[in-house]
């Protein structure tokens, strides 16, 4: 094998042979060669014996490198050989090195926008898919309290000309999740709980369970700070709820409020209003009651319960019975609408509160209905335990949570006499049907 010393005119004047496809020529002060085939094309290459094989690579095209650089490549190969390194492995690792290098600087990257994305992240992102995301857990009435904390306000009313007011966590809204720190809330709830504690005592606990939903979900775990509502600051500045002591009927109120409820134009109306004073039953519970859910013949009503996933079911008094009998079935629905979006009834208190009106007793909310049966209950002598299951109350006793669940029929038993004495205060004359 022939060698030269390779100069530029000697690489530019070499030819391939006649009749071959390819011919070499090789430097005598390296291991450098350069290959010219019957195309026209000559490149410099490196050749080597590894474990008994030979090992040609292909350096580069003449036009691309020059000798002195194609020598050094040469002889850095050769070097690997000496090692007893295959360069064509020595490569393939390099460029292994070197892709693995590139991703985990990729995903270093990645990581950073990821955090600064969630770092930038605000209450109102938040909320938005936490709502979405718990709806179908949540009744109607659970559904609107989580849009009217957090409202920015603006907005036209349904009933009046006046636009709607901010939320409590208004003022939250535009806060990044990072920064939602005890200070911040114990800030908000001092700053809110002055002109509105009881419904800035609902957002708290609003807030609260996001926050916890936070904490359980991927995308947004371990960006709220962790003492964001559990901080001792954060509790001392919780306002406490206003308790309505007069938001309730009394025994002698009986007769006026019946009188007028009873008067009703409309009769959807009028039953749903005397259905939560006899049943103690939350408003929204009441709302849905369908007709599948009512039981004519053994007297019972299935409600959605909040409490018990399975929902509770409670007696259906005879009074009650023969005022569910006579509404319309217009859809699906006990308590239905012919104006509401979706067909059943949505808001009653303006009718409620002209009957107060009319029978000259004090302001009286939905919810004191409920809170009228439990204490109204108690001139029948009924057990706290018995109340206390109708109503869909959570138990209060072990001996209550494990061993009382008492039967439909008992329960029934002392429904009935609750009603008989709830009617007969209010001097309504009625005589159940004979079973």
């Amino acid at each position: 094998m022939a060698k030269v010393k390779f100069t530029s005119g000697r690489v530019d004047s070499f030819r391939c042979e006649s009749g071959k496809g390819q011919s070499f020529l090789w430097d005598a002060n390296s291991p450098l060669g350069l290959r010219a085939t019957s195309t026209g094309s000559k490149s410099y290459i490196y050749q080597a014996k590894i474990r008994g094989k030979t090992l040609r690579l292909t350096i580069g095209n003449i036009d691309s490198w020059s000798i002195d650089a194609a020598t050094k490549e040469a002889r850095r190969l050769q070097r690997l050989v000496d090692e007893g390194k295959d360069p064509r492995q020595v490569k393939i690792d390099i460029l292994a090195a070197e892709k693995n290098a590139r991703a985990a600087k990729q995903a270093e990257m990645d990581a950073w926008q990821t955090q600064q994305l969630r770092e930038s992240l605000t209450l109102w992102d938040a909320w938005q898919d936490y709502v979405k995301a718990r709806t179908p857990k949540w009744s109607a009435l659970h559904l609107r309290d989580h849009i009217r904390v957090i409202q920015a306000g603006g907005e036209k009313r349904t009933r009046s000309p006046k636009l709607t007011g901010p939320g409590p966590l208004a003022q939250l809204r535009s806060t990044k999740l990072s920064q939602l720190s005890s200070d911040r809330v114990t800030t908000w709830l001092e700053s809110q709980a002055i002109d509105r504690p009881t419904i800035t005592a609902l957002s708290y606990r609003l807030l609260r369970a996001f926050i916890r939903w936070a904490d359980d979900s991927h995308q947004y775990r371990d960006i709220i700070p962790p003492d964001a509502y559990k901080a001792r600051s954060v509790k001392d500045a919780i306002p406490k709820a206003n308790v309505k002591d007069g938001d309730c009927l009394q025994r002698e109120q009986l007769p006026a409020w019946f009188e007028e409820v009873r008067k009703i134009g409309n009769p959807v109306i009028s039953t749903y209003l005397q259905a939560l004073l006899l049943t103690g039953a939350r408003r929204e519970e009441l709302a849905v009651l369908k007709w599948t859910d009512v039981d004519f013949q053994w007297r019972s009503l299935s409600l959605s319960d909040k409490v018990e996933d399975s929902g509770r079911v409670i007696p259906l008094t005879p009074y009650l019975a023969s005022l569910l009998a006579a509404l319309p079935r217009r859809n699906e629905w006990v308590f239905s609408s012919r104006t509401a979006k979706k067909g059943n009834i949505t808001e009653p208190r303006l009718a409620h509160n002209q009957a107060l009106a009319a029978a000259r007793l004090p302001n009286l909310t939905l919810h004191g209905l409920r809170r009228s049966f439990g204490t109204l209950s108690e001139w029948c002598e009924v057990p706290v335990g018995v109340v206390a299951q109708i109503m869909g109350h959570k138990p209060s006793a072990i001996a209550e949570k494990h061993y009382r669940r008492r039967p439909l029929d008992l329960l029934r038993s002392w429904h009935d006499k609750i009603e008989v004495w709830i009617l007969a205060q209010a001097g309504i004359e009625f005589q159940p049907p004979q079973q």
